[in-house]
């Protein structure tokens, strides 16, 4: 019996996901009890534990784009991706942490909406995000997106899907290579 997916991950710090084995040993008592209820032997049991596996281990890189400030209100950050390479905080209200990539510890000074370039007003990577000081150029690094996040991506807007590169023992490896425009277009017929 495959039960689906199943173990949680942290996303942001208030998230407190059940440990595995405690999660296992709750799906085990719940079919061995409907089992010996209705007298049927107790199936080999499957789980898959896919984003446990690699959410924790996948980053989304983005480049701060621009900042509007609403004095009062709110600041948006705007970042060189969205909604186009991880749907999950518009699908499903994801939620996500990040940080600077050239300054991980750095305390935060602010909460910001970190934004999407798509064009659409549900283009929010992270609502009430907390950053440090931050400027244009800066590298926003979206932390356990390993998940889903290049099997959902889409070219939204006619827009190319990024580069997945794998990183080990301080080295990289490009094992996708990001989408040109000539990608983009290439199945297009004259008409």
């Amino acid at each position: 019996m495959n039960v689906g997916g199943g173990f949680g991950i942290s996303y942001t710090e208030a998230d407190t996901p059940l440990p595995a084995e405690e999660f296992v040993r709750a799906i085990v008592k719940e079919i061995k009890t409907y089992c010996s209820q209705h007298e049927m032997p107790v199936p080999q049991i499957w789980i898959e534990p896919g984003r446990a596996i690699v959410g924790p281990a996948g980053y989304s890189l983005y480049t701060i784009g621009s900042r509007k400030d609403l004095p009062g209100y709110t600041s948006y950050v705007a970042v060189d991706g969205g909604m186009g390479d991880n749907i999950r905080p518009a699908l499903y209200q994801a939620e996500y942490s990040a940080v600077l990539a050239d300054q991980p510890l750095a305390e935060p000074e602010e909460k910001v909406n970190l934004v999407g370039k798509y064009c659409e007003s549900g283009d929010i990577l992270i609502k009430n995000c907390p950053l440090p000081k931050n400027e244009p150029g800066d590298v926003v690094v979206l932390l356990s997106t390993g998940a889903y996040g290049y099997s959902m991506a889409s070219n939204y807007n006619r827009n190319p899907r990024p580069a997945v590169v794998f990183a080990e023992d301080g080295q990289d490896k490009l094992v996708i290579k990001r989408e040109s425009y000539d990608d983009l277009i290439k199945n297009d017929l004259k008409y």
